[in-house]
């Protein structure tokens, strides 16, 4: 930069800059920097180099961002059985028609700030279809290959369900922001008539404002409460830039994302943007049971465990088949075999602590049930709408006869710790987040024992096709994106949670059944076992002081009180304290799934 300024300094000046030698150098050996000609020391004249010499004036070429890639499955998208509206491409929202759009033409992008301090990029939807309307532009953080998309609207009635913004806001522009950006960008609000929201801002290049008819605004009874979803960007308190999501979630809840962001400055809090709703409750975009089929086929997760695993899944047949017992409060001395359907376990009620499920009391086969049996391992499958709809998730449900003793890592020490995590019956699962307007998986959520993490369909590994890649815990069967450690605690103290690429997996497409898709009436049947409401395993009588004091005695005084501190900061679920409850006891089976990054 410093010979730049030199060159410009001396063009300005209508005077030819001098000639700068280098070190032990004759004229003819002289770097010309008027005209960047760079005369050969080694050859003749009129010689080519054998080699090429840097333009030192010359701008570096900035490594490509991941955004400037565009996600695409690995393989094509299958023909999908026939339906009544699942994947035509638009969804009726009972008078306002939507579509998907996922191509866009760049309108500003900073490369400072944000996930990986990479920045954001903004965009302008593109390929609208005929007689549709964009409702917002999008933005997407620089560090993920672009995958998003939006909805443009369509008065398919002419009943008014959009209008045009009588006017626009400005929101904030990068005029002064003093960090790396793609020229100039300006963030508007669409201020709407009475009667209409507002569900998407506009990004321009210029100051200018935008045209009225470039977004329009949507009547209030389309529309619904929305709230901050993933952060995209920020500039400290100036500017931040966030996804939105209905604030209400869950199978009858008829709010719906329109893709679009919202921009916040100064530190304000909440939305002022609204987003859609499904009107009339229309749920004919919804996949039939030959298309559940296909989708399974399509994107069933495999499932890699550990090479140290010990304790795999098996089916709830093969569980009760094989032993399993039903125990009741006050009757503890005589349980009772449980059959092959789970018939005879009680339906109804709440988790009481009335009743709950063991092992066989037999030490020789109470070790072989909780190792589980691979070959016998069932996928359940839960089939239920989200957002008004638009989306379809797929539960993928593994159940597991025991869930092994933890492991912590405390410092540079890694430490058994005892019991401490072992507990009967462990139900585990994925979700397959797939658009029903074109049956594209778009997402994959991960549970992790009391909470867990959605992923982007482009973060994501697949093998087999468009198959994601999910990886079982070491004994305690979380599910994580990728392997390696992850350590639940704080700093470094916490339960170890390894995950690895070993030779064992699970095609959760081979063997599964659909346990539950309520709004396909009676298509499924659900089991019996489905309904049992109570614990799946008991409550365990060990004392975790004594657990505790086990471990005390290997590390160093000045990390024990931080170890118990942490070990007693753990919700019971994770001690293994306590059996846990069954799918259709837990919060997401009627609502959305708990985002452990938001």
């Amino acid at each position: 930069m410093e010979n730049l300024e030199a060159k410009n300094h001396w063009n300005r000046l209508n005077e030819r800059p001098p000639l700068r030698s280098t070190q032990g150098s004759t004229m003819e050996n002289l770097i010309d920097v008027s005209s960047f000609s760079i005369p050969n020391p080694f050859k003749k004249k009129d010689k080519p180099l054998p080699f090429a010499i840097p333009n030192p004036f010359k701008k570096k070429d900035m490594k490509p961002l991941p955004i400037e890639t565009l996600f695409k499955l690995p393989s094509l998208l299958p023909s999908w059985p026939q339906g009544e509206g699942f994947a035509s491409g638009i969804i009726d929202l009972g008078g306002l028609q939507v579509c998907q759009l996922s191509t866009f033409s760049k309108v500003w992008a900073t490369r400072e700030g944000g996930p990986d301090n990479l920045g954001a990029t903004f965009f302008e939807p593109s390929s609208v279809p005929d007689g549709f309307s964009l409702l917002g532009f999008y933005s997407q953080s620089n560090n993920r290959p672009l995958s998003g998309w939006v909805l443009a609207g369509k008065d398919a009635k002419k009943e008014g369900a959009l209008k045009e913004p009588i006017d626009y806001t400005l929101v904030w522009s990068s005029q002064s922001l003093k960090i790396k950006q793609d020229g100039v960008g300006y963030i508007w609000l669409p201020t709407p008539p009475d009667g209409y929201k507002a569900v998407g801002h506009i990004v321009t290049s210029s100051p200018e404002k935008p045209a009225l008819n470039k977004i329009l605004c949507v009547r209030s009874d389309f529309t619904d409460s929305s709230e901050n979803d993933a952060w995209i960007w920020g500039a400290g308190n100036d500017i931040n830039v966030y996804s939105t999501i209905p604030s209400v979630r869950g199978i009858q809840a008829m709010g719906i994302p329109t893709g679009t962001f919202i921009a916040q400055t100064n530190g304000a809090a909440g939305s002022t943007l609204a987003c859609l709703k499904n009107a009339k409750a229309n749920k004919t975009a919804l996949p039939n049971s030959n298309q559940v089929k296909a989708l399974i086929q399509a994107y069933s997760p495999r499932i890699y465990f550990h090479p140290d695993e010990n304790y795999f899944p098996s089916s709830v047949t093969w569980f009760f088949k094989n032993g399993a017992l039903l125990y009741t409060k006050g009757q503890e001395s005589n349980p009772v075999a449980i059959n092959s359907t789970g018939s005879n376990l009680p339906s109804g009620g709440g988790n009481d602590g009335a009743y709950w499920i063991d092992l066989p009391i037999d030490d020789a086969e109470k070790e072989r049930v909780k190792k589980g049996d691979l070959q016998d391992a069932n996928a359940y499958l839960q089939v239920k709408p989200m957002f008004g709809a638009t989306f379809t998730d797929i539960a993928v449900w593994i159940f597991y006869p025991f869930n092994g003793p933890a492991k912590a890592k405390v410092e540079f020490f890694d430490v058994y710790l005892g019991k401490v995590g072992e507990h009967v019956g462990d139900w585990e699962h994925v979700t397959l987040r797939i658009s029903n307007f074109n049956g594209e998986l778009k997402g994959v959520y991960f549970s992790q024992h009391n909470k867990g993490v959605w992923m982007d369909a482009s973060e994501l590994e697949f093998e087999n096709g468009n198959k994601p890649v999910a990886y079982s815990s070491l004994h305690g069967h979380a599910s994580y994106p990728k392997p390696g450690l992850v350590l639940l605690g704080n700093g470094n103290i916490g339960i170890r949670g390894d995950t690895a690429k070993g030779k064992i997996f699970l095609d959760t497409g081979e063997k599964f059944s659909v346990v539950n898709a309520d709004y396909m009436g009676s298509v499924y049947e659900e089991p019996p076992w489905l309904n049992y409401a109570r614990k799946w395993g008991p409550k365990l009588s060990y004392k975790i002081e004594d657990e505790i004091k086990s471990v005390d005695k290997v590390l160093p005084g000045k990390l024990q009180t931080k170890f118990d501190n942490f070990v007693w900061s753990l919700p019971k679920e994770v001690l293994g304290e306590d059996g846990p409850i069954g799918p259709k006891v837990k919060a997401s089976w009627l609502g959305d799934e708990i985002n452990l990054q938001n």
